[in-house]
């Protein structure tokens, strides 16, 4: 499938911030399931915007403004090939040995409910018992985007049965972290059927299984990524994957406003 993605992040400052500082992962890295065709980040206000790649390999850019503003939009448009690789990442970049993914953080840091959701899981090998954590999680966990926030943990979401993509990811990670197997964070797109224009970038996990490699879950799905999902970054959890974060001096308070469009693109042909 070829996507195309729009997507938007404006931040409102109550008076000017000075100082302002933003890293971006907003660009997709290739890898053998995916082929970036087009790509452009734009920033609306004066400044430098630095390419580096970040200490999980991802594609990153740092922005400097280079006076005090009281808004900033940060637009991302491109389009990328995706095929059905069954969930399987392979060709990525990969800085750092799979111990790293074993780490727990206080973002996916288990406590004894979710040891114990764990060790239920069912099935003979790594795989089936992946499978059968997202189905659980999938089934025993409700959507809802008002019941948590950005720095809500895992262990957290997982007491009140609720939460949204980043809330899910979080837990599987830490349950798979739980039984040896390592896990990481990725945020990107999903390229929705039913509705192009969404609120926020997705997320979902991947985990390391033997003779496979990295597999890719979506446990608020219940399904494994395929052609309808771009992967643009990953880490130990939502900061190290975050497609924005920053500093600034002053401000006072802010507003964020976020809207994403995620859609199979259309393709014309000429005879």
């Amino acid at each position: 499938m070829r996507i195309r993605v729009q997507h938007a992040t404006t931040y409102d400052y109550q008076s000017p911030a000075e100082g302002v500082v933003q890293v971006l992962r907003m660009t997709p890295s290739d890898h053998e399931g995916q082929r970036t065709a087009l790509w452009r980040v734009d920033v609306d206000v004066n400044g430098v915007l630095r390419e580096r790649r970040d200490a999980f390999g991802n594609a990153s850019q740092i922005f400097f403004a280079d006076q005090p503003v009281t808004s900033l939009t940060v637009r991302v448009t491109g389009e990328a090939q995706v095929r059905d690789t069954s969930g399987v990442v392979a060709g990525a970049r990969e800085p750092f040995p799979l111990a790293v993914f074993l780490r727990t953080t206080p973002l996916t840091e288990p406590d004894p409910a979710v040891r114990a959701f764990a060790a239920e899981s069912q099935g003979g090998d790594t795989l089936a018992r992946l499978h059968d954590l997202m189905g659980r999680l999938n089934a025993t966990m409700a959507f809802d985007t008002e019941a948590t926030a950005v720095g809500t943990s895992g262990l957290e979401a997982f007491a009140r049965r609720r939460g949204v993509c980043q809330d899910y990811a979080h837990i599987f990670i830490a349950a798979a972290r739980c039984l040896g197997i390592p896990a990481r964070y990725v945020s990107g797109h999903l390229a929705r059927t039913e509705s192009h224009a969404q609120d926020a970038a997705h997320a979902w996990a991947e985990a390391f299984v033997p003779d496979l490699g990295w597999v890719a879950f979506d446990a608020a799905n219940g399904v494994c990524a395929d052609e309808s999902y771009l992967r643009v970054a990953v880490g130990l959890d939502y900061l190290d994957a975050a497609p924005m974060r920053g500093a600034r001096r002053g401000g006072g308070a802010e507003r964020l406003s976020v809207t994403v469009h995620a859609r199979e693109a259309v393709v014309q042909r000429q005879d």
